[in-house]
């Protein structure tokens, strides 16, 4: 919509703009229904319309600005990536004990002990992930941050 605005303050017409441009009318007539423009197209909007590229992605900007996640929306994507991270920690547990263990062969003590050691450092990851555990450290990030800010988060 502000490419129209802009045209039309100028009294151009789309084929017009679309020479000034060095651009097909369809993109100008794309661009005037709304549709995001290419950094290339926006920097020639901006270059032709003498304005700032960022001027173009405003709207982008303003959407952004209103989505801004709830407290309890970020606690359950950190939640959601503890999860995950240990789920891929255990894929890579699986993965290198079936390459490893056919690889030296199953009668090396040392290998067992390796993968124990690991297995548990997994399993501890696995409390904490799915919050069977929680040390009160855990908050301390937000707190930290909430005595900076000055209020609460």
């Amino acid at each position: 919509m502000i490419v129209r605005k802009l045209r039309l303050q100028r009294g151009w017409s789309q084929d017009q703009l679309a020479e000034l441009m060095d651009v097909s009318v369809r993109t100008v007539q794309r661009l005037e229904r709304g549709h995001k423009p290419s950094l290339e197209t926006a920097k020639a909007l901006a270059s032709v319309f003498e304005v700032d590229l960022s001027s173009f992605n405003q709207e982008e900007k303003e959407m952004l600005e209103k989505a801004e996640l709830k407290q309890d929306e970020k606690e359950s994507i950190e939640y959601a990536k503890g999860v995950m991270g240990f789920f891929h920690g255990l894929i890579a547990y699986v993965v290198i004990a079936l390459v490893l263990f056919p690889v030296f062969g199953f009668d090396r003590p040392l290998l067992y002990w390796i993968f124990l050691g690991i297995g548990a450092g997994l399993a501890i990851q696995a409390l904490f992930a799915f919050e069977i555990i929680r040390f009160p450290f855990q908050n301390w990030e937000k707190r930290i941050a909430e005595k900076r800010l000055g209020r609460k988060l």
